[in-house]
């Protein structure tokens, strides 16, 4: 572990001690996480007594699940689950990568992140796979978008009626309840406006905050999300930075040679 990594793992404590900070996430969907990339998280987060959340590139991305597995992933997600059908198949895949000792230590969520999602979550709920559903996420950004709305719209007023009737269907149902997107401290109005227990995290792009304490953060306790998630993409960048520079060397000299070779064949031909 390298000296930034090892300022992360402190950072993290911090937070986890002092602003209610329960976890760690990557995704290999949007974000585009590599194996190696979230391999250095999981240790991170491992040496900071921190949850891991993956979420997985589709309803049946198999693949990735394993790879999840392989991690030790506290949380799984899978994203842009909008119909009845598309939560059987991610019920179906999780059942395929899992075992059942496994499927114990874990919990299991969708992204209802559209408002297509939204409308159908009431047929989700009626089957009977969704007894093996933990949770869900509501991601604000991409609700927002498929309503034609634009990013500042995350935390109006008729975002909020949505997200807090999907709440009451979750909660009725015993699931936890998640959300995500633009999260800030201008957030924190619209998750105070929450009914009480009906939010159980609320996650930046890289830090997960259990509530309801987090729901009392100042803007400090944000601030240290974005400084963890800098420091993230500092190790990344030195991180793929050394595999790109580590056959400089060989190369100008194999070119060098190469280059002679070709000046000799022309002088003697």
């Amino acid at each position: 572990m390298n000296l930034l990594e090892k300022k992360m793992v402190s950072l993290l404590c911090e937070m986890r001690d002092q602003h209610h900070v329960s976890g760690v996430k990557a995704e290999f969907e949007a974000e585009g996480t590599r194996m190696e990339e979230a391999m250095r998280l999981k240790e991170i987060a491992t040496r900071a007594n921190l949850d891991l959340t993956i979420k997985v590139g589709g309803c049946e991305a198999i693949k990735d699940m394993f790879e999840a597995g392989s991690l030790g992933t506290t949380h799984l997600v899978g994203p842009m689950v909008e119909t009845p059908y598309a939560l059987k198949k991610y019920i179906a895949a999780t059942k395929i990568a899992f075992s059942p000792e496994v499927r114990e230590e874990m919990e299991f969520l969708i992204n209802l992140e559209t408002i297509t999602a939204c409308k159908n979550f009431d047929d989700m709920l009626n089957l009977p796979e969704a007894k093996d559903l933990d949770g869900i996420v509501l991601g604000r950004v991409d609700l927002t978008g498929s309503m034609g709305l634009n990013r500042d719209s995350v935390n109006s007023d008729q975002i909020l009626d949505i997200c807090s009737t999907m709440a009451s269907k979750a909660k009725a149902a015993g699931k936890k309840v998640v959300v995500g997107g633009a999260v800030s401290v201008h957030s924190l109005p619209f998750f105070q406006k929450f009914a009480p227990g009906h939010l159980d995290r609320f996650e930046t792009r890289k830090v997960v905050f259990q509530c309801p304490g987090a729901i009392k953060n100042t803007e400090h306790a944000f601030l240290k999300a974005v400084e963890f998630e800098i420091m993230w993409l500092k190790n990344k960048k030195e991180y793929y930075g050394v595999i790109h520079r580590e056959d400089d060397s060989r190369l100008a000299m194999m070119q060098e040679r190469y280059d002679n070779s070709i000046r000799s064949m022309n002088l003697n031909g």
